[in-house]
């Protein structure tokens, strides 16, 4: 069994087939792990979801801050922000299917082996492997009961900025989520600027990418993350892997081999 991990795709199915093409991936044996971001502003949203909807069973997948969107676009919780990419998977008659099947996925996924942890946007420095697990499950759990809809109406803010135990309901549930699929940088005490979206060179004053509060190796896992397209993947790490390199911006979609680390990239034009 290969392993292969990509970024965001965001409705971007061509260049998705063209790496698994490069690689020769199988469905039957191989598997394929995905940052989050499957849908949104790219061209073919429907046929990505429904491709990926055939071959589930080789899938591992974290949910984005996009994806969470769309399911409280489909589920009705709100009515801001559709972008017109997603008219036809949202008008389409198995949108109900798919969008069960993609509220069942985590936020955080390790693999068995324990090499690797992946999550949209990266994990907080002073959350432990394990917490970050914990955490996702708390919203694993919600989105798969019937208190999802409240979730995803109070889902949207940038409160509460900074992490505490003992935050709880909602406001807990919403930094969780804003933790692990919309963080980019934070400053000292772990407070995040949720707003910021630019290059390295751009971050504000007393803020730096949340990877570099953490200390190298300082995971028994190397970190998969994406969401940071204007990072261009570039992290300066090892043990911290950046897959987004802004496929659907024109750039590139890249995918990790995840057993030799090899790279490869396929050109978009989204």
């Amino acid at each position: 069994m290969s392993r292969y991990a990509v970024g965001d795709l965001q409705g971007c199915l061509k260049p998705l087939q063209c790496l698994l093409a490069e690689v020769g991936f199988q469905p039957e044996q191989d598997q394929l792990w995905l940052v989050g971001d499957l849908v949104n502003r790219g061209p073919d949203s429907l046929e990505t979801l429904r491709y990926l909807y055939s071959i589930r069973s080789s899938l591992r997948i974290t949910l984005g801050n996009h994806d969470l969107h769309c399911l409280a676009l489909a589920r009705g919780a709100t009515d801001r922000g559709r972008h017109p990419s997603l008219d036809a998977l949202l008008n389409a008659p198995d949108c109900g299917e798919l969008m069960d099947w993609l509220q069942q996925q985590a936020l955080v996924l390790r693999s068995d082996d324990g090499r690797y942890l992946m999550s949209h946007a990266g994990i907080p420095p002073a959350w432990s492997s394990d917490q970050a697990i914990s955490l996702s499950s708390e919203i694993e759990t919600v989105l798969q009961s019937p208190q999802a809809d409240d979730f995803f109406n109070e889902m949207y803010g940038d409160e509460p900025r900074r992490w505490s135990d003992k935050l709880s309901g909602l406001p807990r549930l919403r930094a969780i989520t804003n933790h692990l699929t919309r963080m980019r940088v934070c400053n000292a005490d772990g407070e995040l600027e949720l707003q910021f979206k630019g290059a390295l060179a751009d971050i504000p004053q007393g803020y730096r990418p949340w990877f570099e509060w953490q200390k190298p190796n300082a995971r028994k896992e190397t970190l998969i993350f994406g969401h940071w397209a204007a990072l261009e993947c570039q992290t300066g790490r090892d043990d911290i892997i950046a897959l987004d390199s802004g496929c659907v911006w024109g750039r590139e979609m890249t995918m990790l081999d995840m057993d030799s680390g090899e790279l490869y990239r396929c050109t978009c034009d989204a």
